[in-house]
């Protein structure tokens, strides 16, 4: 096996015994369960810094098929996304609850719709934990900031 063929491997129920930093791309990747919540817009209060979730989706998002419509070049068209890390997502205040990347970096267990476990990258839309059909307006439509309250959600939905 070449070391490049080594790096897209992915080991099985790696996310039970591989610490997020040994990670291969592949693996690394496999944990995003396609909810979507990371590509719509938060509310940081500046006084509190509570964290407000909305419904505003990043012009690159596609709401129906719930994916980034340009993932590979995001970082260049989208100056605010982020890119995750081993080492951001243990300090990343706003992902969401059900977030795999932050479930593991807590030591906590995938949830049971995860696509890891159910072998089916459409269990989290039967979940209902996805943003896909969600989306009630886009980041390019917003005229200002208050607008984005119109569209402020739980986190949990």
């Amino acid at each position: 096996m070449t070391a490049n063929a080594k790096t897209t491997e992915i080991r099985d129920r790696f996310w039970e015994t591989v610490p997020l930093e040994e990670m291969n791309a592949a693996e690394w990747e496999a944990l995003c369960d396609g909810c979507g919540k990371c590509c719509m817009s938060k509310l940081i209060d500046d006084d509190t810094d509570e964290i407000y979730y909305t419904t505003v989706a990043c012009r690159l998002f596609d709401a129906g098929a719930c994916r980034c419509t340009d993932y590979e070049n995001r970082l260049e068209q989208v100056p605010d996304c982020v890119r995750l890390t081993p080492e951001n997502v243990r300090t990343i205040p706003w992902l969401p609850k059900t977030c795999a990347y932050r479930l593991l970096a807590e030591d906590r267990p995938l949830h049971n719709w995860h696509p890891l476990l159910t072998g089916d990258r459409d269990s989290v839309h039967r979940a209902h934990v996805s943003m896909r059909h969600r989306v009630t307006a886009f980041e390019q439509d917003m005229a200002h900031e208050g607008e984005y309250l119109d569209h402020m959600v739980e986190e949990g939905m």
